[in-house]
């Protein structure tokens, strides 16, 4: 009976030490979370354009709430939380406009940008509202951007993000393919020219990637995510073109923001 009542104790002492270690363990885990200074950077898709609700002091920048940058600072509650993503942004803007929280400090960045820089709102422009064959032309043009002069771009904006944290990380989001190809939509741009869209998309992020990589910053590829959820799937998580609101055309709904950015953010993080 004695033995019995020792053993019992001394289980009860260990059970009470895995929990002490496991409850140290999992606040110092949550601490290690916290303690993260966070920056987020980029363009629209990293604003939130599209997704509504926008922060009124962001004016036209149009930083919203549920941006994935609002949406992961308010699941992790970070120790800061900085969201200088802007509307419009191209490499040029975020060296001149964005940069300023960046720290030694900065323990993470994320950011989207190329796609202004390579035209993209001229050229799904000129696919709506000219023919085929200046369509087709006009995406050839980016992609000769995308091979001559974007890269330089991106290597202006990771030098100065590295220059300024030098001990952050930094995740490099990509761009979704917009178009299901032989989807629900009977109207509107042809396969092929839908099919040259999604494939100049793929385009600007391989070079993205490579320019993320070559800085030793991780690329977070979102054209996963968003299969099955593009435009003319049934179940978008991108707008059309919206002639009522033309600069939400062609960005994520808040569930593209939620469902397609933030989780490869979190896995990246």
């Amino acid at each position: 009976m004695k033995l019995s009542r020792l053993v019992a104790f001394s289980s009860s002492l260990l059970l009470g030490a895995v929990i002490a270690l496991t409850g140290a363990a999992t606040a110092n885990a949550a601490s290690s979370v916290q303690a993260v200074d966070y920056v987020a950077l980029g363009d629209s898709y990293s604003s939130g354009v599209g997704s509504g609700s926008y922060i009124g002091s962001s004016g036209d920048c149009k930083r919203s709430t549920l941006a994935y940058p609002s949406l992961w600072a308010s699941a992790h509650a970070p120790a800061s939380f900085a969201f200088t993503a802007c509307s419009g942004a191209r490499t040029g803007d975020v060296t001149a406009n964005q940069l300023g929280p960046l720290t030694a400090s900065t323990d993470l960045v994320s950011i989207s940008i190329g796609g202004n820089d390579a035209g993209f709102a001229d050229v799904m422009t000129t696919c709506v509202l000219q023919s085929e064959a200046t369509c087709l032309n006009r995406i050839a043009t980016a992609r000769s951007y995308v091979d001559t002069t974007l890269p330089g771009n991106l290597n202006s904006v990771y030098s100065a993000i590295r220059a300024k944290a030098p001990s952050a990380h930094v995740v490099v989001l990509g761009y979704p393919r917009f178009y299901k190809i032989g989807g629900s939509c009977v109207v509107g741009l042809s396969d092929k020219v839908r099919t040259a869209i999604n494939s100049a998309s793929d385009y600007l992020n391989a070079a993205t990637a490579k320019r993320a990589a070559d800085y030793g910053f991780t690329f977070g590829d979102v054209a996963g995510q968003f299969t099955g959820h593009e435009i003319c799937s049934g179940s978008a998580w991108l707008h059309s073109l919206n002639w009522l609101n033309i600069g939400e055309s062609y960005h994520p709904f808040a569930a593209g923001q939620s469902g397609g950015y933030l989780p490869v953010l979190n896995s990246l993080a």
